[in-house]
């Protein structure tokens, strides 16, 4: 099923049918602030599986983004912040960016089948995605969508992302073309903070 969301003014009719899919193990693909995603329920251990298969990936090796809908959130899932992660985030979110932090235990256990205490954060400047995450009231698991082909890495037309995934996933939500250009990677579990990727944020110090 693919359904179109005006990104200013999200159908709350929607909104809530995308979360009651996901928390059914639900698969939905939604726009960000730079790609298109794959996303579920942080607690639907099936759900996170499927993406993986999707990505041909080992659930294992899986480095999935989680997406929250404030700061506040974030604390929830995250050893305390020092001062200047917190000023950094402040000053960058929401915004495309994923931020590498230290997890704690209220983190699922499949995100740590890996053995890193560490997830990647974000908060898209994107008002679908953050209303899907507010409504449902739990960060959900977030890939971005990748094209599988020699003319460029990832997919922008979610009628062609439909196309492709429409009897893998639930719903693919239409919120307008995607950007071609991933999140600005941000590693503050370090002595310093370290840009691991540069992507379409400018970080903010």
């Amino acid at each position: 099923m693919i359904v179109k969301v005006y990104a200013e003014n999200p159908s709350q009719k929607i909104i809530k049918k995308v979360v009651e899919v996901l928390k059914n193990d639900g698969v939905i693909v939604y726009p960000t602030d730079s790609l298109y995603a794959f996303g579920c329920d942080i607690f639907s251990h099936k759900a996170f599986e499927k993406i993986a298969r999707l990505k041909n990936i080992d659930p294992e090796e899986a480095q999935f983004s989680l997406i929250f809908s404030n700061i506040s959130q974030i604390s929830e899932f995250t050893n305390p912040l020092s001062n200047e992660i917190f000023k950094l985030l402040k000053k960058n979110l929401p915004g495309p960016f994923t931020f590498i932090v230290e997890a704690n235990n209220k983190v699922p256990k499949m995100l740590k089948l890996n053995k890193k205490k560490t997830i990647g954060i974000r908060i898209p400047n994107n008002k679908i995605s953050l209303e899907i995450v507010n409504a449902l009231g739990n960060p959900i698991f977030s890939t971005s969508v990748i094209a599988f082909d020699d003319i460029q890495e990832y997919m922008t037309d979610p009628e062609l992302i439909h196309e492709k995934y429409k009897n893998d996933v639930d719903i693919v939500i239409d919120g307008g073309y995607g950007n071609l250009i991933p999140s600005t990677i941000v590693d503050c579990t370090g002595d310093k903070i370290e840009i691991i990727r540069q992507g379409a944020g400018e970080l903010k110090f």
